[in-house]
């Protein structure tokens, strides 16, 4: 086993997990669930069935991770973020034929409490702020805040704001990375 799993935890048969990859406390990961290389699971999470996590993803401490989601590499999942499977759940009614796919790009990071609505895809390096409620796709590098989620500007590769110039450039504060707006679209050129 080249991966750790807490005394406390349940890891389901039929699951796959990468090489040094951690699962803290009292957290479950469930019958066909993948997950990658060098993630960290922090205490309290589930992983459903069928989700599938990329290498190097950290989920916080209580995140359900539902069937339909899909992490790429890099993700940032914050404490007590929700994912949704189905957009109108009925108890007395079974919906599992109905889970929507949530994909969350590379690099992105959703803040503590956001909640995701399903069937929506988060762009590579988004960053979602706590307490967001993201009711449609976001783009690549967009900072979305409130409820429901707003897009309020656009973030580097790093996580930093974006200032972009009347050129339409700006360069990340801590990477030196450049960026271009195009349209309503970030690119980043260095």
């Amino acid at each position: 086993m080249n991966f750790f799993i807490h005394k406390s935890s349940f890891v389901d048969d039929g699951c796959t997990i990468g090489a040094g990859t951690k699962v803290w406390h009292f957290s479950h990961i469930m019958k066909g669930a993948v997950i990658g290389e060098g993630c960290n699971i922090g205490q309290n999470v589930v992983v459903s069935p069928d989700v599938v996590l990329g290498n190097n993803v950290k989920v916080q401490n209580n995140v359900s991770i539902y069937t339909g989601v899909v992490c790429e590499d890099d993700v940032f999942l914050g404490p007590s973020m929700v994912f949704t499977n189905v957009t109108n759940p009925r108890s007395a009614i079974i919906r599992r034929d109905e889970y929507k796919k949530t994909v969350v790009r590379k690099g992105a990071t959703i803040g503590a409490n956001a909640t995701v609505i399903c069937g929506n895809e988060i762009g590579s390096f988004a960053l979602i702020g706590a307490g967001t409620v993201v009711t449609k796709s976001v783009a690549a590098f967009a900072l979305i805040v409130g409820n429901p989620g707003k897009q309020v500007g656009w973030v580097s590769e790093y996580g930093h704001r974006l200032d972009f110039n009347s050129e339409g450039f700006a360069t990340c504060e801590e990477s030196g990375q450049k960026y271009e707006l195009r349209g309503n679209k970030v690119v980043q050129i260095s």
